[in-house]
């Protein structure tokens, strides 16, 4: 909607009535429909009628009031063409409270520094006019107003915390004090970064080690304490998550690269049986190890929408220490696909009546898939980029269970847009593969060893293929 705005000044003098045409001019130059008396008055008019009914005309979005010394002392005395307008003009103050139709600009300080303003407008914030340097200084924060587009705006409401959103029964988080101190950290560019880094994923792995467990649990009701560890545990991933998020966002370094393989690591830790249990079923873990599990999905997923696609990189080709509870032999590392899980426990607590379900861990993450800024397509996408990853990583095993959950012809923007060369080139960092006809070919030698064609639920049961959800026959086709 396009402003139109009525000036309303004193004619104190020719230089200030030609001042305020030239500040009509410039104002109309800037799109706004400008009424002012030099222009629209006529001889023969009444130029009290035309005040008022430019001070009362709904058409009028805004009047714009020049106050110097002649204005507030005519106004305050009610003499002249001022004293009729601001008559007309006070009462409309008066009557509507709130009214922003009127803008006081201050042409004028007394020798104390106070501005000039009638009494009736003296409440009113006004916009520095009394001199060039204060015009040029103000003038977008007028025409702005008049466009009601104002430099700051209130930001929207977003969702309460996911902390607030949180059953009261769940323990309390110290990570989240530990995480606003990090963000303020970074926000503000503090030395030792690494310390409140360290303070805040410290807080995220005790957090987590509290909900580990160390005694013979209840078998009979073992599906719905996971289920319920689980949603625990979704505080955790959550904080992981936003830190990563913000950290990837703000100021990515090779600090903070270290520490997502570090974390990850601790993960791997915590998804063991702690060191003071003697005997155990792996079935009493199953939580933090779909904890695990779910995590490292949201980890890819946030450093993908934050197109971090080196430490994507970092993350698939690294090798990771396991902690001395599951050591292996000699063989102390593992690759990625160690932080896949799955679920027979949760088959009975989340499988329909009469039902089963293809993947319970999947249908876990689906449930749980409660953030706006990282949605189940995009937890999706992450689990079929490491899929990809797998398909090109000697004696590497993934099975993407949440693609279950993508429906018919799903398409995923990674790969779509990998049809452009200047987009394929993500998809080069992530694999380090430099062309699309040898990621292909790797890809195909990779059906073969996996046995991709037995993997049916796909087919059967969403019509997924993987080739196509990769969009592998289209991948660095237009340049």
């Amino acid at each position: 909607m396009t402003p139109k705005a009525f000036i309303s000044y004193s004619h104190t003098n020719p230089q200030h009535q030609e001042l305020v045409r030239s500040w009509a001019e410039q104002l109309a130059s800037d799109g706004v429909d400008i009424i002012l008396d030099q222009y629209e008055l006529k001889e023969g008019q009444d130029k009290y009628a035309f005040m008022e009914r430019m001070v009362t005309d709904e058409t009028v979005t805004h009047v714009l009031i020049l106050s110097d010394k002649k204005y507030a002392e005519k106004a305050d005395n009610r003499t002249a063409g001022v004293g009729t307008e601001s008559q007309i003009i006070s009462k409309e103050i008066y009557d509507k409270v709130d009214q922003s139709k009127f803008i006081p600009l201050v042409c004028e300080f007394d020798e104390n520094g106070s501005p000039y303003l009638p009494v009736f407008l003296r409440s009113r914030i006004w916009i520095n006019f009394s001199n060039p340097e204060a015009v040029n200084e103000n003038w977008e924060r007028l025409v702005r107003l008049l466009y009601g587009k104002p430099l700051l705006e209130k930001p929207s409401l977003g969702k309460p915390p996911t902390y607030i959103r949180e059953d009261t029964q769940s323990p309390s988080s110290p990570a989240i004090s530990k995480f606003n101190m990090l963000r303020q950290a970074l926000m503000q560019q503090k030395r030792g970064i690494n310390l409140y880094r360290d303070d805040f994923i410290e807080a995220c792995i005790d957090y987590a080690d509290r909900l580990r467990t160390r005694a013979r649990p209840d078998v009979q009701i073992l599906g719905e304490k996971v289920l319920a560890d689980c949603k625990q545990l979704s505080i955790v991933r959550n904080h992981i998550v936003d830190w990563v998020l913000l950290e990837s966002h703000i100021s990515a370094s090779e600090e903070f690269s270290e520490s997502i393989l570090s974390v990850l690591e601790q993960l791997l830790e915590l998804r063991s049986k702690p060191s003071e249990m003697n005997s155990w079923n792996e079935a009493w873990f199953e939580a933090h190890r779909l904890f695990v599990y779910e995590t490292f999905l949201y980890i890819i997923a946030a450093l993908i929408k934050r197109t971090a696609f080196n430490d994507v990189h970092n993350i698939l080709t690294s090798h990771y220490l396991l902690p001395e509870s599951e050591s292996r032999g000699d063989n102390r590392f593992v690759k990625f696909d160690e932080f896949y899980a799955h679920s027979d426990t949760l088959q009975e607590v989340l499988a329909p009546k009469d039902t089963r379900l293809f993947s319970p861990a999947a249908e876990l993450i689906k449930r749980q898939a409660d953030r706006d800024d990282i949605p189940l397509r995009d937890i999706i996408q992450a689990d079929l980029v490491v899929l990809l990853l797998a398909f090109i990583t000697p004696d590497a095993n993934w099975y993407p269970q949440t693609l279950l959950y993508a429906g018919y012809n799903k398409q995923f923007p990674l790969f779509v847009r990998a049809a452009q060369h200047k987009h394929f080139k993500k998809i080069v960092h992530i694999t380090g593969v430099k062309t699309a006809d040898e990621l292909r070919e790797r890809v195909k030698e990779a059906h073969e060893r996996l046995q991709v064609n037995r993997w049916t639920d796909f087919s059967f049961h969403c019509g997924v293929s993987l080739w196509n959800a990769m969009n592998m026959d289209r991948l660095d086709s237009i340049t």
